[in-house]
């Protein structure tokens, strides 16, 4: 599986200490509370190297993988429940991201808690093989529709047609994780995909060859720079990704467009987000991308992404 990768976290506030009885003066006692308030911060700043590894998808990470689904598809009308034992029966494809490592000394049912909490996943759903079953149609019946609410009609015919062609299968790329899991993470595990859908091809297991990966990312705009600017082109160049590396699979993509989840409710990334005190808009971003042009988003990942 692919190799660890490390990030950094910030630590949750200390445990409350109790306050030493005696008879003190005022001024004592704003300073004291200055002091406190020095120590918290920094031990609020302060960061851990935590250890993440990839393993191959089983039973056990069913509630994780589907929690992160429910973050990507928020209110859509989307059978998570069966979308993630599919992911899960073809384990061949796909992995999740787990802690590598625990400090000793601690809860031994904490740690196994913790053991199997999924901070991230990569997977793939053919489209074209999973044909009728619910949660493929589904997902094509999500991005027709908020096609045709936001694209003209050449888009929509294009969109249709590929989706409809069986000759030419279309792979749904799922790629979640934690909001701050660093990108790093999703270098080996892009890497590892591409490996294990060409060993899937070569023995003629599911999913094997796809012509086209179709992907929904999860994005955001500016508000008030939006409402100032107003034009869409405006809108494409201040679209942020909340997981970074999917602005190149964005620039080989040859179908794109975006549509609001602003009023929808979001388990995991806040109902309204903020960047530096700006409100943001949530949004998400489909994109078709052709598999000859894997090779050079993943040629753009190991340069901007290494460890």
């Amino acid at each position: 599986m692919a190799a660890p990768a490390k990030r950094s976290r910030t630590v949750g506030p200390p445990d409350c200490r109790e306050e030493e009885g005696g008879d003190t003066e005022d001024s004592d006692s704003e300073l004291d509370s200055e002091e406190e308030e020095e120590e918290e911060d920094e031990e609020l700043n302060e960061e851990v190297n935590v250890e993440f590894e990839a393993h191959s998808i089983s039973e056990n990470d069913k509630n994780g993988i589907k929690k992160l689904l429910e973050q990507l598809f928020r209110k859509a009308p989307i059978n998570t429940a069966d979308l993630t034992d599919i992911l899960i029966q073809q384990n061949h494809i796909g992995s999740v991201i787990k802690q590598a490592e625990f400090l000793e000394g601690g809860d031994d049912d904490d740690d196994d808690e913790d053991a199997d909490e999924v901070f991230g996943f990569i997977s793939l759903l053919n489209l074209t093989e999973r044909k009728g079953t619910e949660c493929a149609e589904q997902i094509k019946e999500l991005v027709l529709s908020q096609c045709e609410k936001n694209c003209d009609q050449n888009m929509v015919e294009q969109l249709d047609k590929l989706l409809s062609d069986t000759t030419k299968p279309v792979g749904f790329l799922l790629s979640e994780r934690f909001i701050n899991v660093p990108p790093q993470i999703a270098l080996p595990m892009h890497q590892q995909l591409q490996k294990e859908l060409t060993e899937a091809q070569r023995t003629n297991k599911p999913c094997g060859k796809c012509y086209f990966y179709l992907l929904i990312s999860k994005t955001f705009t500016d508000k008030s720079k939006a409402r100032k600017k107003g034009s869409s082109a405006h809108q494409k160049e201040e679209l942020m990704f909340s997981n970074a590396e999917e602005e190149f699979f964005y620039e080989k993509a040859l179908l794109k467009f975006n549509y609001s989840v602003d009023e929808e409710s979001d388990t995991c990334l806040g109902g309204r987000w903020s960047f530096e005190d700006a409100p943001m808009k949530p949004l998400r971003t489909v994109m078709v991308i052709p598999a000859d042009r894997m090779n050079a988003i993943m040629d753009k990942l190991k340069e901007y992404l290494s460890i």
